[in-house]
């Protein structure tokens, strides 16, 4: 299977309890169908007393069997908790967005999207130096204009 037909064929759990383990996932989404995979990520601190992260994944056989889960799991409550079932969205890679060790402005995905062509950036130079020809006092020109209301004829 193709890692785009695994990505439709796999759903997100999120809100999930302490007390839910990769064994209850399996049993409470079995009825929509053949199950492939379960994986409840593991906390990023070693010390950390929870078993997971309060969420999970959990990839079907079919991408119909994960649609009708995400139809009838979505905002059920499962051991006390309300829970979210979604579809799964592509993994991030590690060397992009706000994790990453690299600066952002350094990632290709950030300078494809905000590059300044040379054009863009010669019309703004260009606009500057009109600007600079304007005179440096704002009220300048207005000397006239001392009475309010319309002018007698």
């Amino acid at each position: 299977m193709t890692d785009a037909a695994r990505l439709k064929a796999t759903v997100y759990v999120g809100g999930l309890d302490n007390a839910v383990n990769e064994r209850i996932l399996t049993d409470a989404f079995l009825p929509f169908g053949e199950i492939v995979d379960v994986s409840l990520p593991k906390p990023e601190v070693p010390s950390s007393p929870d078993p997971h992260r309060g969420f999970g994944y959990v990839e079907f056989e079919i991408p119909g069997d994960a649609k009708e889960a995400i139809d009838n799991m979505d905002q059920s409550e499962l051991f006390g908790r309300v829970i979210k079932v979604a579809a799964a969205k592509p993994q991030k890679e590690t060397n992009e967005g706000l994790g990453s060790k690299t600066a952002i402005w350094e990632q290709e995905g950030w300078l494809a999207k905000h590059a300044v062509s040379d054009e863009d950036r010669l019309a703004a130079e260009q606009a500057r130096n009109k600007s600079d020809n304007r005179p440096d006092d704002p009220m300048q020109g207005l000397e006239g204009l001392d009475v309010a209301g319309p002018q007698p004829v």
